[in-house]
């Protein structure tokens, strides 16, 4: 296992950072491009979850392995659910074989998906066995996971009849969902999200395009969080973003204001300056619709030595690692007061940052990421750093280049 050593460097932050494209908006437009023909796309992420999805969606092997890529496993799931004849064993790592993806399968099978367990019932592997046609309604819990619900608009979106989603619990992540019924809209696919249905309306007028996609606001995080825990005067420049995000991570340039970071949009991106170190003594966020920036605030939070309760983070969990879990026993290990449930995390400043900690990682890209900013404050190391490569495979490239 291989680790980085961070030096503490409080210097005043100055960089030009190029991002590339958004993990989640790369991942539902191929498989958009795959059962639409004419897309072509730019500006794809360069994420190991990314190619995980385009090296299964090419191959011609029956196993298919996407090792810790989760949205690639809903994805797929679905996906070759109505590629007519095909058959695939669609497994991934020993984590993955221990996320539930039951509801999902339910939900498909209910439609007319062929669809076994090849070990465990309720989790990966699976055998998926391509059918002609499905059917145009199902019912499905919305409170698990927004992926569920993506993974089967996305393969409804060319159902000539049109499809109906009926949703049941409270809806999670919904800025996610909201992205994926943009991204429809945007191919002249007619989409409508009322209280708890979903309706595609029926259509032949599928558009080819050329479709560019936003840097991801996920990866951005990283860079607020470093710029919150440097000294006034500091400014990042970020490239490429935009006011109209459909990334439910976007909420970052409001969020970020309360530890003293103002947002500028340009025509080319966005400008992180840090303007003031009066910061509130406690903030209270739910996250629930931007659960995956949760891991960063609390550690900028830390950082900062400021209260701080997020609540909506139910979906942590069932993540690459239990990150409420995680984040409590690394926080803790730097001398954090904190506290979680199912649902929330509690942290109480103690004023105490210790020194020369060792950051375990998880097997979690964000754990990685969203503790390399207390650098800014005191002497880190971080585990199994190269894990960074799931969403970000340049991130310490750029990240101590600045």
């Amino acid at each position: 296992m291989t680790s980085i050593s961070l030096r503490k460097d409080s210097k005043v932050l100055n960089a030009n950072i190029v991002i590339c494209g958004s993990k989640s908006e790369s991942n539902r437009m191929l498989i958009l491009q795959n059962i639409i023909e004419g897309i072509t796309l730019e500006n794809l992420s360069d994420s190991d979850d990314t190619r995980l999805l385009q090296k299964a969606l090419s191959s011609t092997q029956e196993l298919i392995n996407i090792s810790h890529a989760g949205t690639a496993m809903r994805f797929l799931t679905a996906y070759f659910s109505v590629k007519q004849g095909s058959e695939v064993v669609l497994t991934g790592s020993t984590r993955m074989q221990n996320r539930p993806i039951g509801i999902l399968v339910d939900a498909l099978r209910t439609m007319g998906a062929n669809i076994t367990y090849e070990d465990k019932q309720g989790y990966p592997p699976l055998r998926i066995k391509g059918v002609e046609t499905m059917a145009n309604t199902v019912t499905i819990d919305g409170g698990v996971s927004s992926q569920y619900l993506s993974a089967i608009l996305l393969i409804a979106s060319v159902n000539k009849g049109g499809f109906t989603m009926k949703l049941t619990g409270n809806i999670t992540s919904i800025p996610y969902l909201k992205m994926t019924l943009s991204l429809l809209e945007s191919l002249g696919v007619k989409t409508n999200m009322q209280s708890d249905t979903i309706t595609i309306e029926p259509s032949n007028s599928i558009v080819s395009t050329s479709h560019t996609v936003e840097s991801d606001w996920s990866s951005a995080s990283y860079y607020y969080s470093a710029v919150a825990l440097s000294p006034i005067g500091s400014l990042v420049v970020l490239s490429s973003y935009n006011s109209q995000s459909l990334q439910g991570d976007s909420v970052l340039a409001s969020i970020y204001k309360s530890f003293g970071v103002e947002t500028t949009f340009t025509d080319k991106g966005i400008v992180l300056s840090k303007t003031s170190d009066n910061i509130e003594g406690n903030i209270n966020l739910d996250l629930v619709s931007a659960p995956d920036i949760a891991q960063t605030i609390a550690v900028t939070a830390f950082g900062l030595s400021v209260n701080c309760k997020l609540t909506g983070l139910h979906t942590l969990k069932i993540k690459e690692t239990d990150r409420l879990v995680a984040l409590r026993n690394e926080l803790t290990k730097l001398g954090a007061s904190i506290a979680i449930d199912d649902n929330s995390l509690e942290l109480k400043s103690t004023g105490v940052i210790n020194d020369a900690v060792s950051i375990k990682t998880y097997d979690d890209h964000r754990m990685a990421m969203a503790f390399a900013p207390l650098m800014m404050k005191t002497d880190i190391t971080i585990e199994n750093h190269e894990v960074v490569t799931k969403s970000y495979p340049r991130f310490w490239d750029d990240f101590m280049g600045m």
